[in-house]
């Protein structure tokens, strides 16, 4: 259903209205990314009054720096771990069901250099199929090593025998966080960003009742009670279960990974690359999206979480060189447009043992002596049933009434088949014809916002009124996408943005300058020449 033209509903002060009037709540989300909105969305589909709080904004960490895969695993298939794969397959096929508009079918070429391995992969794939059932999106095949090279034409040839190709989904991270955010509203939830938990609150009996949190754009602090708080901050749950129980063990184990986004001409036509075997023992994935290629990713352990973490030389350097291996135009590091890094919340194991790329990307649910449900570990995927076993154990706990979870069948916003991607605009789905009737009514939104970039002046508009968008890095991190496709470019928009924004929000000129320094030294780090040289000089 396209959006109503009244932007109501997603106004910052109607939604801390809806705060306002709610002495208690069912369900108390922490967190804004994959797995608190799916949480979130779960609660609302059973009928529970629902709110949730985001520190900085939706998908802003992990959720925002995936390698763009809707995926069933198939590195986990040769793990074994059949069950992970099974259930991701599952929900792989609900959420193209569900968001059809982000997420498609992507095909994936493998290289094979030896016979061994051709019979390896095919026999693989083909369980992958299997396993994908009716929800398959396609069978794989072996490809003869003259179609291999049309398919990939920038691969490199010496010693290739063929390929196998499979298939697997891709989507935009940030936009479907930000279309489940819509979702939750429209149902009836409440959800606000930039608005940190800063302590958990507890009656007489230590158990915990709600949390103490901050507007950060007013400096506002407010005691909400509910019934059930979830933690479901990613890779900063241990920092919220220290808010429980100061000197709680560690849940979570950061990996990181880093991505490169290069332009097309790296990776002509339509497949997707996998390098199956790499230095670290991951694969390396080269995925077409929004006009560029995303190519990555490593597995380094971090000690401490980050919002913005930044890329290591030697991972830039691992990255570039096991692509140079198989492609016959190698990237430099100046090919590189933007660089971004995510870390997984991965579920901690003992202290050494084994590395981040076998520690398990199952989810795990764990309960305070005071109530506190964390769920973490998972991905993107599996986020709808992530959400799913959270609420059903404070079911089972016996704190909320027992209904039934909607969200397998429930249409996230924007949904609508979409067979012509070719211009940028299909990411807004069901809310194109609203985003073309706002450059109708205003001509000067439809210039582009750079000469260099497909992206136009109303979709920051469309961001402030429709989508929560309250920043210049909101906007060119996660709306448009902008920072992630080309990080100097970004910075060139950054001044439109903010007037932009400006006007649209009722902000100064001196709100608009700072944030266009604080963007502008943001982007520092998703360049690369810039994000290393200040990595070494701060060593």
């Amino acid at each position: 259903m396209p959006i109503s033209l009244t932007a109501a509903p997603f106004h910052r002060a109607t939604l801390l209205a809806q705060l306002e009037s709610q002495s208690n709540w069912d369900l108390i989300v922490i967190g804004g990314g994959a797995t608190g909105l799916g949480v979130a969305l779960d609660g609302l589909s059973r009928g529970y009054r629902t709110l949730l709080l985001e520190q900085v904004d939706f998908a802003k960490g992990t959720s925002s720096r995936s390698t763009k895969l809707v995926h069933g695993g198939v590195r986990y298939l040769a793990q074994g771990d059949v069950g992970l794969v099974r259930e991701a397959l599952i929900e792989r096929g609900l959420l193209l069901q569900n968001a059809p508009h982000l997420v498609t079918d992507q095909a994936f070429l493998i290289p094979v250099y030896s016979w061994a391995d051709t019979a390896f992969y095919t026999i693989g794939l083909k369980l992958y199929d299997r396993l994908a059932g009716r929800r398959s999106l396609g069978s794989s095949v072996f490809l003869g090593r003259a179609e291999t090279l049309r398919r990939l034409s920038n691969l490199r040839p010496e010693g290739l025998k063929g390929g196998v190709v499979y298939h697997d989904g891709q989507f935009d991270d940030a936009r479907l966080a930000v279309n489940l955010a819509q979702t939750i509203i429209e149902h009836g939830g409440t959800v606000l960003n930039h608005f940190p938990v800063r302590e958990l609150l507890k009656n007489e009996q230590g158990i915990v009742c709600g949390v103490r949190a901050t507007d950060e754009e007013t400096g506002r602090h407010y005691e909400l009670r509910g019934t059930v708080v979830v933690n479901a901050t990613g890779i900063f749950v241990d920092e919220i279960r220290k808010l429980d129980t100061p000197g709680a063990r560690p849940l979570v184990r950061p990996s990181q990974g880093v991505h490169l986004v290069l332009d097309k001409t790296f990776l002509p036509g339509d497949d997707a690359l996998l390098i199956p075997r790499t230095d670290d023992g991951r694969v390396l994935f080269a995925v077409p999206w929004q006009g560029r290629v995303v190519l990555g990713t490593t597995d380094t352990a971090i000690p401490e979480p980050s919002l913005e973490p930044q890329a290591l030389e030697e991972e830039v350097a691992f990255i570039l060189r096991t692509a140079g291996l198989y492609l016959r135009r190698a990237p430099q590091r100046h090919d590189v447009l933007s660089i971004f890094a995510g870390l997984r919340p991965l579920a901690a194991k003992a202290a050494g043992t084994g590395h981040t790329k076998e520690l398990s990307r199952r989810h795990k649910l764990v309960v305070s002596d005071t109530g506190l449900i964390t769920i973490t570990g998972g991905k993107w995927t599996t986020y709808r049933r992530m959400g799913q076993d959270t609420v059903d154990k404070a079911i089972k706990l016996g704190k909320l009434p027992k209904a039934p979870s909607r969200t397998a069948h429930l249409a996230i916003h924007g949904a609508q088949p979409t067979p012509d991607r070719q211009s940028h605009f299909y990411v807004y789905g069901s809310d194109q014809p609203g985003l073309q009737q706002l450059m109708m009514e205003r001509p000067e939104l439809g210039e582009k916002l750079d000469a260099a970039l497909e992206f136009r002046k109303a979709e920051v508009v469309w961001a402030a009124r429709y989508e929560l968008a309250r920043t210049v890095e909101d906007v060119l991190a996660r709306r448009v996408r902008i920072l992630f496709l080309d990080a100097a470019a970004a910075v060139r928009c950054a001044p439109v943005v903010a007037a932009l924004l400006a006007e649209e929000l009722g902000y100064d000129a001196q709100w608009q300058q700072r944030q266009v320094t604080e963007f502008t030294s943001l982007a520092q780090h998703y360049q690369l020449h810039r994000s290393l040289v200040n990595q070494t000089a701060e060593l």
